[in-house]
Order: structure tokens, then sequence, then C-alpha cells
């Protein structure tokens, strides 16, 4: 059971149902409880069911005793829970009928097993929890009618705890044809096909009340680990660069579909592109037991891929592969270099996991999406805008393609993310592209948290930004851009969940600059200083180039009374990057006025149509309230990019006690 408390009200009505989980499993109970809920099943679930300022063990034992079932969700870390045995065994103790929703072959302690020897059991350890769904319905339905159940199942004494099992493709119940006429569907289902993959253990965000640390921090690295990293042109014109780290890229993308193979993310990986490093070094720094590399040579229309895995704690060669093909079988090679790989990481897997649409009809239309995918690496206005032509240009080959569509969407927010592009024009042709690609393929995650970052950041719909990331997330829980995407989503409202998110996309992919920014602006917001400098730092060392990245640790060194340092940092920082804006504030911290009001001239002369909420800052942080009221409405009007991050804003505390602050926030769908 969670151990947080919790801020919503007990139901006035009795529950049918008491929800037994341990808290790394939260998103999944709460997708469980949502399913029952559905069907009439009033569920009883800490934290949400806790009474304000009621003691928590008190309204605990009240629910179980009150409750007509227990539903236990049983997982390695609720078989580890002194809360969830103490659960269980009040439980028992009252003879409730207790249904068992088992995540995982974890070996039980003898007291599980002794409360759980007469209990009704249902087993979503091969990882698809969407399937045993109408069963756990059922169950529940006839325990509330029959106080004593006969067990469908009895745990296993003692599973291995590293067995991956092999999902039956033909598995049936013999009540599903009582149960299809439920409606489970959409959305509860997406939400317990990504806590299903996450049980079965895949890395994932915490419940909220604690960001989990980043993979880096880690003691140990997880033995089914791995990391991509960029494959080498051997082509003898040397111009295929983007067809070996497009190949690299869905080699990626295919083994990280696999729930019990953690994946490195790309970003992290292709860190390490063109560098002769040890590759004992690499699995270290990204916290992967092992690395592949490869190299792909074209001529004409051949295709040689050579891929190798490699144990990155000693070196040693585990397997390597030459495949010799049409370039036309590309996807082919794709589908059967990642199958070698898991099949050397001795993992056990469906086919269903390893083939996987590509939603490409045509050699040509995935050249030109391999183009736009190496365009955009290069993260300025001149990569984004070839990617938009690319993508654009295969979409033209091929209409179905959706990730063609996906990765145009992407390409479009980044120019208005960047400020490259006007924001409304920027901002809807992303929207428009985005829906297009869900329509081509509903369950995109990475369409629903472009979705939500533009819902948060352009239409400052706090709601809707809301729910697109739950479905970006809950669609692709392992994906760093997923992940990143959802935490940007929430960092305008909700800094807590933004930094759970954020933290999660950093345990995925560690060495990914822009998330550890955006966490480090959320840890400033929140007042935890030290914790926003260290992920600055960390930003800077991974790149010390980074756009803003000077300007931001200015402003934490700044509000931590290190004036000195502050300057040095924003004097460091670009000139189009806010250093005019930064230098406004710190000069007139340290009372060099005429300096001040040189630098804030010059911003307010050269960036007034685009920097209007750093004008803004800087007028506030000076004293100059009309001012900075005045630049506030500028920057609501231009729909500025920066607006969205106002909550928290300690530049703007000396506004606050204004009562236009209040009503500037209301505007902005905000508490005040």
């Amino acid at each position: 059971m969670a151990d947080g408390g919790g801020d919503e009200k007990v139901s006035s009505s009795t529950p049918a149902l008491f929800i037994s989980y341990a808290s790394q499993d939260a998103t999944l109970a709460e997708a469980i409880v949502e399913a029952l809920e559905r069907q009439g099943l009033k569920c009883w679930i800490a934290p949400r069911d806790v009474a304000p300022g009621a003691h928590y063990a008190s309204e605990i034992v009240h629910a179980i005793d009150s409750a007509n079932a227990i539903v236990l969700i049983l997982s390695r870390d609720a078989a580890s829970s002194p809360h969830v045995l103490r659960e269980l065994e009040r439980a028992t103790s009252k003879r409730h009928p207790v249904v068992t929703l088992r995540l995982d072959q974890a070996p039980l302690p003898a007291e599980f097993e002794y409360f759980l020897n007469t209990t009704q059991w249902l087993d979503a350890s091969s990882g698809d929890t969407v399937r045993i769904l109408p069963k756990l319905i059922a169950a529940v339905q006839l325990a509330i009618r029959i106080p004593a159940v006969t067990p469908v199942g009895a745990p296993t004494a003692h599973a291995p705890a590293s067995a991956v099992p092999r999902r039956s493709p033909n598995r049936t119940s013999l009540l599903v044809a009582s149960v299809v006429g439920l409606g489970l569907v959409g959305f509860a289902a997406d939400r317990l096909w990504f806590s299903s993959r996450r049980a079965a253990g895949t890395p994932a965000p915490a419940p909220t009340g604690s960001a989990p640390a980043p993979a880096t921090a880690a003691p140990t690295i997880p033995e089914k680990s791995v990391a991509v990293l960029p494959f080498v042109d051997m082509s003898e014109k040397k111009d295929q660069e983007y067809f070996a780290d497009g190949m690299a890229e869905e080699v990626l993308d295919l083994l990280s579909r696999i729930p019990s193979i953690r994946v490195i993310g790309r970003t992290s990986s292709f860190q390490f592109k063109g560098k002769n490093e040890d590759l004992r070094t690499i699995g270290r720094a990204l916290g992967a037991a092992y690395v592949v590399e490869g190299s792909v040579r074209k001529s004409g229309d051949r295709l040689r891929v050579t891929a190798q895995l490699i144990g990155a704690r000693d070196g040693s060669h585990l397997w390597s592969e030459t495949y010799d093909e049409s370039a036309g079988d590309v996807l082919k090679v794709q589908d059967k270099i990642a199958f070698s790989l898991v099949r050397a990481l001795q993992v056990t897997v469906d086919a269903d996991d390893l083939h996987v649409s590509p939603g490409l009809k045509s050699t040509e239309a995935y050249d030109l999406y391999l183009r736009g995918q190496h365009a955009i690496e290069h993260y300025n206005r001149q990569g984004f805008e070839a990617a938009v032509v690319y993508f654009q240009q295969a979409l033209e080959v091929d209409p179905t393609s959706e990730r063609a569509a996906l990765w145009l969407a992407v390409a479009q927010n980044n120019l208005a993310l960047w400020g490259f592009a006007p924001p409304r024009e920027g901002f809807e042709r992303a929207r428009l592209s985005a829906q297009r690609a869900l329509k081509l393929n509903p369950r995109s995650g990475l369409a629903h948290g472009i979705l939500a970052s533009i819902r948060s950041v352009y239409d400052w719909d706090w709601q809707s930004a809301d729910h697109e990331s739950v479905q970006a997330v809950m669609l692709e829980p392992r994906s760093s851009s997923v992940l990143g995407l959802a935490g940007l989503a929430h960092s305008g409202s909700r800094l807590d969940e933004a930094a759970r998110l954020l933290s999660a996309g950093i345990a995925v992919d560690p060495l990914n600059a822009a998330w550890r920014e955006e966490l480090g602006n959320i840890r400033c917001r929140e007042g935890r200083l030290p914790e926003a400098e260290t992920e600055l730092r960390e930003v800077l060392e991974l790149s010390p180039t980074y756009g803003q990245a000077h300007f931001y640790l200015g402003r934490i060194l700044l509000a931590e009374g290190k004036r000195e340092a502050a300057l040095d940092e924003m004097q460091r920082e670009a000139p189009e990057s806010g250093r005019d804006a930064g230098l406004a504030i710190i000069y007139h911290a340290i009372g060099r006025k005429g300096d001040s009001d040189a630098a804030l001239t010059r911003l307010t002369r050269d960036r007034a149509s685009d920097a209007a909420y750093e004008i803004a800052e800087a007028h506030a942080f000076r004293g100059e309230i009309d001012e900075a009221f005045e630049w506030l409405n500028h920057a609501y009007q231009q729909k500025d990019v920066e607006l969205y991050a106002i909550k928290g804003e300690p530049l703007l505390k000396a506004l606050e006690p204004d009562t236009r602050y209040k009503a500037f926030m209301h505007k902005m769908n905000l508490p005040e």
C-alpha cells in the first residue's frame, strides 16, 4: 500500500473492494481501480480515499473491515512490503475473500504463502494485464457474491526470480465469453497495458512523492541492460551516415519494446558517436551491462550490416554476425539483428515483441524518413527546417507513414519551442501533424506527448495536457522522449509530477541534457536550490554550450546568494540565449545600475517581439512593477513559449502581493 498521505475525501458509500498494493505499483493499481469502477465496482485505495487529517492506519483498517473483498496486486515489491502483509493479515482475519493478481514470479515469503493458500489467483506474470482484466472483473464480482472462493490456482512456492514467462499465443479464459460485452476498451485498457509492462520489469516513474534518483547514481548495473551505439558508416563515399544512424536507432527501438530488457536512451548512447572510447568505460557511463555496436556498408542496391554484442564489464565479445541483403530488405535486417541480440542476451520473449509493423511501405519513403531523422539531430534551425522537408516528402511518397507524420510533428514542435517559428504558426502545424500521426497509429505515445507539450506550452490548458501526458506515458513508458515531454507538460502546473516524470526520463537516458535542464529549473521554482544547481552543472558537463544552461545556472547561483559566481555564469551565456536578461538582473543585484539599465535596454530593443517574458522578469526583479505587468501582458498576447513556467518563478516574487498578479494567474488557468 502506498505510504504517503492523500488529499481526497473518503466516499460516503461502502466500498466493495479494498485495493492492496506496493507503492512501486501505484500506476497499475490506479489503472485497475479505474477499470473496476467503470464496471460499477466501488474501490477504496490509498492515498486517494484517505480523508485529509485522518489517521492513516486507522483509515486503512476501517476500509479493510468494511470492504466486501480484497484485491491484492502481488509483485516482488508487494511481497517485501510489511504494509501489504499487514493488510493481507487483517483481511484474512475478517474472512474477506482475497483476489490476487500476480505480476511476476518472484519467490513469496512463507507468511504470504500462508495467507494466500486458499485465495482466488490470477496470473499476469507474462506482462499482459489487459488480457487478464476480464477475468479479474469476473473474479471480484464472484468474490463479492460468494464469501468463500475456491482457488483458481495456487502460488508457486519458489519460482525463480529471474524467470520471464513466455506468453501463450492462444491463452484463453472460460470467463471471457461472459464479459465480452463489458466495453473494456480505450483509456483504462491502455493504462493497464502500460502498467503491466512496467510490472514485468520496465523502468518507469516512481509514485508521486519522491522522485527516483538518476540512473547514474545506481549502485549496480542491471544484468539485462543494453546500450546501442551509433553504427559506423563504412561505405566507400562515406555518405551513408544518416542510414547508419537510422539502422542503430531502429534496432534500439525494437529492443526497447521488450519489457525485460533495460535499453539506454538514444540521446545518451549517441553521445559516444565518433569517439574512440573503451567500451567498458561507455558501459559504466551509461549504466549498461552490454553494448551493441555495428557498421553499415551500402553499395548500389546491396547492403551489408555487421553487428556485435559486447560485455561492458570485461569487453568480451559475446556475439557477432554479418548480414548481406538487398537494400530493399533493410527492415527485415533490423528484425534479424534484434532477434539475434535477444537470443544472445538469453531473454525469452514473444515473437510479437519483435515483429512490429514499421509503418513504412516504401524504400524511398524510408530513406527520406532517415534523412529527416539525421537532420533533426543537428538541433538548430537549419536542421529542423530540413527535417520538415524530408518528412513532408516521405509523406508524399507514402501518405500512410505514421512515423513520417510523427516526426514531422516533432520537427515542427521544435521549431516553435526553440523560437524559430511564430508560436501560433509553429504549434498549430505541429498539432495537425501529431493528430495525423494518431489517426495512422492511435497507440503512438510520442504523438500524445507532443500534444501534451502543445496543450501546456501553447494552449495553457493544463487539464488537457495532463490527459495527453498520461496517455503518452501509458503507451510508451520506456521512452525518454515521451517521459520528458510528459514532464514538460506538467511543469506549468504540477511541479512535483513534472520532476517525477523528468527523473524517470533521465533514468532511461542518463546523458540527456535537455531533461536535466528542465528538471533543474523545476527544482529552482520549488526552492530546492542545491538540487537545481547540481542538475544545471551536470547539463554543462554534458554539453558546455547548451543553450541557456549558463543563464539558468546564473539565476540559481544568484538565488543562493553567490552573486559573483552568478555574474560569471551569465557572462558566459550566448547573446541569443538570454545573456542580457540575466545581466540586467544580476547587475541590479550587485548595485551596478548603469550596467543593468544598459543590458535591459539592449534586451528590449533586440528581443521585444520574442522575449517579452524575460523582459517582464527583469523589470519585476528590479522592482519596476507596472512595467513588469505591461510586459507580462505582451508575453500573453505573443503566446511567449516561456510563459508556461510562470508558476513558482522566483524572479516574479515582487509581483505576488499585487492584485494584478492573481488576475494574471487566473487568466493563465493557474491558481494564484
